[in-house]
């Protein structure tokens, strides 16, 4: 099927529904401070370290929802639910008292974003109103199912994004306006980000979005496993009702374009000199003594001209490139257009995971996706593991086979920055 453009103005009624909701947040009086009760995203949460630290920042931490630990899946996400119950109950985390939607600001020394956050009418991919562009991986699918049924809570905003005309009109005039008054929360986070949240209460702005919105279709830039776990819940639930719809933060990248990342691989159970030999000839592959961010050149390089990989894990990088034409032609499924055969994550899953390495992309115990490229490096020295890291692919080619309906590999992309998980939260249930 052919769809339009994910980034391009469609007629109200196949657009965006966004509507407002009563947050849920933390009365900064009850916690030691808000910086401290956020986290990134659950799946960029780098486990265990990252983790651990969290935990300790604040006895509040959103990581205790979004990431509960306990002896089982069943009681983690039971958990959660008492944990989520008890802080609503002793006032921790406060209702709203009026349905808005909420201007989202992220500052992070010369790059600003902004967005509107509110809860999406639910679409499928055919529709073509919200669009992915990567596959999703049953396992955490099914996992986030039962989190989010267990609390019955959208804990965490998807990060989806949308063209806008560059008018300054309609969702952008409001969202310029509401960032000059005084915000409802400011806070800097330990990386430096700073976050401002308002609410947008008055029916005139919250119809001039509503009406701007109607006209467009949105990209999931972050957040297609929530997705796919917000529409599995719909499906479990009659309509009318609350899980017909999702939270999200909607940016406008005409006006703040997203910085594009690669998610790396940490194959736990490879070690670097049994991935090289097992590559035999079918690359070339080159030591490359030197620090990260020189290694990371030399990638960004030999990635402008095919497909190129950073392996390690050993204590030095080893850059592997120049894959064998007869190679890629038998481990490269044949039917999808030429820019997704040609994509450094196809290569990695079909060829190298698939038929070099044999390593199952969707099981935990083998390899783990990771945002980081450090940690990603010392976890793999550390575990004896390697590391493969990744180039980040253009957005435009991302934007481009999303509109031939064209998904990309498992966790091909990191699009950011990403919303700061705990400033705001929406209840399904009072």
């Amino acid at each position: 099927m052919n769809y339009a453009g994910p980034e391009e103005e469609t007629p109200a009624r196949n657009g965006l529904e966004l509507t407002p909701f009563q947050g849920l947040r933390y009365d900064p009086d009850r916690v030691g401070s808000l910086a401290a009760v956020t986290s990134p995203p659950y799946d960029v949460i780098v486990r265990p370290d990252g983790l651990l630290e969290l935990e300790s920042a604040d006895p509040y931490n959103i990581v205790r929802l979004i990431l509960p630990q306990d002896h089982s899946p069943a009681a983690r996400n039971q958990q959660a639910a008492d944990t989520l119950r008890r802080w609503r109950a002793e006032g921790v985390l406060t209702t709203d008292t009026e349905p808005g939607l909420y201007v989202y600001e992220q500052r992070d020394g010369d790059l600003l974003q902004r967005g509107v956050i509110g809860t999406l009418r639910l679409s499928e991919p055919a529709d073509g109103v919200v669009l992915p562009h990567e596959d999703v991986m049953p396992h955490i699918v099914a996992d986030r199912a039962d989190l989010m049924r267990a609390t019955s809570a959208n804990l965490e905003p998807l990060l989806l994004t949308y063209r806008g005309n560059g008018s300054g009109c309609g969702t952008a005039a409001v969202i310029e306006k509401t960032a000059a008054l005084p915000p409802l929360l400011a806070t800097t986070t330990e990386d430096g980000i700073s976050h401002r949240l308002w609410s947008v209460t008055d029916p005139s702005g919250l119809a001039e979005i509503r009406k701007d919105l109607g006209r467009h279709q949105a990209l999931i830039a972050d957040g297609h496993h929530r997705w796919a776990t917000y529409l599995r819940l719909r499906a479990e639930h009659p309509s009318p009702s609350p899980w017909d719809y999702g939270l999200v933060l909607l940016v406008d990248t005409a006006r703040y374009p997203l910085r594009v990342r690669a998610i790396h691989r940490l194959l736990h159970r490879l070690p670097v000199a049994e991935a090289l030999a097992a590559l035999g000839d079918t690359f070339r592959v080159r030591r490359l003594d030197a620090p990260l961010a020189q290694a990371l050149e030399s990638l960004a390089s030999a990635a402008s001209d095919g497909n190129a990989f950073l392996l390690a894990g050993d204590g030095a990088f080893h850059l592997i490139d120049r894959p064998s034409p007869d190679l890629l032609a038998r481990t490269i499924p044949a039917g999808h257009p030429e820019a997704w055969r040609t994509l450094d994550a196809t290569v990695l899953h079909a060829t190298l995971l698939d038929h070099v390495w044999g390593i199952p992309e969707d099981s935990p115990e083998h390899i783990a996706y990771i945002h980081d490229t450090v940690a990603t490096v010392e976890k793999a020295e550390h575990d004896g593991g390697t590391a493969v890291l990744m180039h980040p692919v253009r957005e435009e080619v991302v934007r481009d086979l999303a509109r031939q309906g064209v998904t990309m590999p498992r966790k091909s992309t990191s699009f950011g920055p990403k919303p700061a998980s705990g400033l705001v939260l929406r209840a399904l249930t009072s």
